[in-house]
């Protein structure tokens, strides 16, 4: 990479970071409240009646996909509401008539979504230390599932906000898209106890693959092959990277 566009992707994703912590009370604290009420309600409430779910008991099962819930849509969150804004502000076309290669501008906004939802799994991570013992017996599938899942809904809010034209649209699939299949990817059950059509369907749900591989990191337990979850998600930040890449070269919904 020539030093011209190292700077235009540090300036970009210092933006971007900036952005998050100028308003750290909108994008960090919310979650990280939410996420302590589910730890209070799901694990220690309503766990005591569930018992143990896969040889742990449910509060240690639930918190690897509660953390990934928060991580997957804070990563989508900030770069689909950041990007929108820059099309609403009319400075995303400074940008496009830039010197800068697309694939730097798609870079810098999607490290700034993949450091929010760092930050905030972090956050969470260490909520649910007050609640039960964390333990991270497998770190490198813990870390690599995390980037590569940050990446894959921080490019698919990209995707969004390219085709978003009202900020109403930034929400519509977070809501009826996004919502619906992080509570059915198994984040809160284990796709074993589902009749077998649903957890046939199931396994065409890609945040069931990235709930499980961060489950093997921190529990050492998964449902699905963690070979066949790094295929999935790789694959997954291919395609998406390559849609982005090229709506961002046709300038699709940016270009007046």
């Amino acid at each position: 990479m020539s030093h011209p566009n190292l700077t235009a992707l540090y300036t970009v994703t210092r933006r971007e970071v900036a952005r998050i912590l100028r308003i750290w009370g909108q994008t960090l604290v919310p979650p990280v409240i939410t996420m302590t009420l589910y730890f209070l309600i799901f694990g220690q409430l309503i766990g005591r009646r569930i018992g143990d779910m896969g040889g742990f008991d449910y509060i240690d099962y639930i918190v690897p996909g509660l953390v990934m819930m928060s991580v997957i849509t804070n990563s989508y969150g900030n770069i689909s509401s950041s990007f929108f804004g820059a099309k609403f502000g009319r400075h995303v076309e400074e940008l496009l008539v830039s010197p800068m290669p697309n694939w730097v501008i798609l870079l810098g906004y999607v490290a700034g979504g993949v450091l929010r939802g760092l930050m905030v799994g972090v956050l969470v991570l260490a909520v649910a230390m007050l609640f039960t013992h964390v333990r991270i017996p497998h770190p490198l599938v813990t870390f690599t599932t995390v980037l590569l899942g940050a990446t894959v809904f921080a490019l698919a809010g990209f995707v969004n906000a390219v085709y978003a034209k009202k900020f109403d649209d930034i929400a519509i699939v977070p809501t009826f898209v996004l919502t619906p299949l992080t509570y059915l990817g198994g984040v809160f059950y284990s796709v074993q106890m589902l009749p077998p059509v649903a957890e046939t369907l199931t396994h065409a749900n890609p945040i069931f693959y990235i709930v499980n591989a961060f489950r093997f990191g921190l529990l050492g337990i998964s449902d699905v092959s963690l070979w066949v979850a790094y295929a999935v998600m790789l694959g997954l930040v291919v395609v998406l990277t390559s849609i982005a890449l090229r709506l961002l070269y046709k300038g699709v919904g940016m270009r007046s």
